[in-house]
């Protein structure tokens, strides 16, 4: 794809972090009950893509960053195998994103792209690992997976708040400074400023993650400084304000591109890192983040593209995030490096076309429960502390019926061909970390 520089797009990738996949009104949100929780998302759901059958590489955050940034199955790298990266990796030389690794961020730069990731990135810290040695050209947010909102201090009580390789101390409620920050990268790329040069902006929030504070709760970050992971705290509304304030952000994003003319040409991707957590509305699917259950890997999936995709499509595409790392590349005329071939398969022929569909075998594994997962058309295998289950997805979204006693072969080959794929990509190694951020035991029972 050879596609002239000033036609190409300007690409948008938008993650929050444990997202359920009905928080959104456009995925069945409570709306009535709580108020238009997103309707500047909900929006763009219908002037694009829906795809109500995605996925995300893994139940926990950092795992699923890598494949984004890899376009590769993330247990391909040592940093990938922790669920997730924790404290304990600060200073490691092993546990990140190595640097001459090619990521999607430094094949778009090499391809002509301005790159920003502005928001988490939560594989490794400096000196061995940043967003600037991995392809980014700026990078404003927390370096790791979960920081107060308003102290910026992580788990450890180090302050997480840089610009560049920089420590930034700065006042203000997380989210709002992501997206003001967003705000105007996107102005300074705006098409007079820039030349014409198309954007690659990642713009990674933190919100709805722990812990549970809206942009009135200053008084909360003396509460939780000492206890970041907020088990006492939090409830439903407080979560639905926090997913209000990110996409108010997102609105004035999209009110950027508006007001620069970039919106034609600018394709919106918005997703989850994985399932949802404690407030988080999953249904019709069970289970949340850390599960290989639909309610820990299914996420939204919206796209946004005025000038190539149609509005109000809805897709049944099965797909997971290193799909769509591997879309923009190709949509950007890159590719991937001869010797580290994507795993990742372009949805491409999906957005230009809604009723495009392929067969997609997907693959996941835990460490977490010995947990395994495929799925293929209608099926899913499942292992979950050694006990072997077989669902049809389409009829039985909650994952009720063990269909394995019905349909002994269809459980035997998939079974095979999970175990197959296994042996493609590196044993979990023996000192990879399972890290819930929090004792299962403090946590109310699912």
């Amino acid at each position: 794809m050879n596609t002239p520089t000033r036609q190409r797009p300007n690409i948008i990738f938008i993650v929050a972090d444990d997202l359920g996949f009905a928080d959104l009104g456009c995925y069945g949100g409570r709306d009535a009950k709580f108020g238009k929780v997103s309707p500047v998302l909900d929006q763009l759901a219908a002037g694009g893509l829906k795809f109500t059958q995605g996925y995300a590489n893994s139940p926990v955050c950092s795992p699923t960053r890598f494949a984004l940034m890899t376009a590769r199955y993330q247990y391909r790298l040592r940093g990938g195998a922790d669920e997730p990266i924790n404290s304990r990796s600060r200073g490691s030389a092993v546990l990140g994103l190595p640097p001459e690794h090619p990521t999607l961020p430094s094949l778009l730069k090499a391809s002509g792209y301005r790159t920003a990731l502005i928001g988490k990135w939560h594989l490794g810290y400096p000196p061995h690992f940043s967003p600037l040695k991995s392809g980014y050209e700026e990078f404003f947010g927390p370096m790791s997976g979960g920081v107060d909102y308003f102290t910026h201090c992580a788990s450890n009580g180090a302050h997480d708040l840089f610009t560049g390789e920089d420590e930034t101390p700065e006042d203000g409620y997380l989210t709002d400074m992501i997206s003001k920050r967003a705000v105007d990268f996107v102005e300074r790329m705006a098409p007079g400023a820039a030349q014409g040069t198309p954007f690659f902006l990642s713009l990674h929030y933190t919100a709805p993650h722990w812990p549970w504070e809206t942009r009135e709760d200053h008084a909360l970050a003396a509460e939780v400084k000492d206890n970041i992971f907020h088990l006492h705290g939090g409830n439903i509304h407080t979560y639905h304000r926090m997913i209000h304030h990110m996409d108010e952000g997102i609105g004035w994003v999209v009110d950027a591109l508006k007001k620069s003319g970039q919106l034609d040409n600018t394709l919106i991707v918005f997703t989850s890192d994985n399932g949802g957590e404690r407030f988080s509305d999953n249904w019709p699917l069970v289970g949340g983040k850390m599960d290989l259950t639909e309610g820990g890997i299914r996420v939204p999936w919206i796209a946004h593209w005025p000038a190539v995709i149609a509005p109000g499509g809805t897709s049944t595409q099965h797909c997971m995030t290193m799909d769509w790392s591997a879309t923009l590349v190709e949509l950007a005329g890159a590719k991937a490096h001869d010797d580290l071939p994507f795993d990742g398969v372009s949805l491409l022929p999906v957005l230009r076309d809604a009723q495009h569909q392929f067969e997609r075998p997907l693959y996941w594994r835990m460490n977490h429960r010995g947990q395994r997962a495929m799925r293929i058309g209608d099926y899913k295998y499942l292992r979950v502390d050694g006990h072997d289950y077989l669902f049809n997805i389409p009829a039985d979204e909650r994952e009720r019926a063990n269909l394995g006693g019905h349909q002994p072969e269809r459980l035997q080959t998939m079974r095979a061909a999970w175990e197959a794929w296994d042996a493609t990509v590196p044993a979990i190694p023996e000192d990879a970390t399972v890290s819930l951020g929090y004792s299962v035991k403090d946590m109310p029972q699912r």
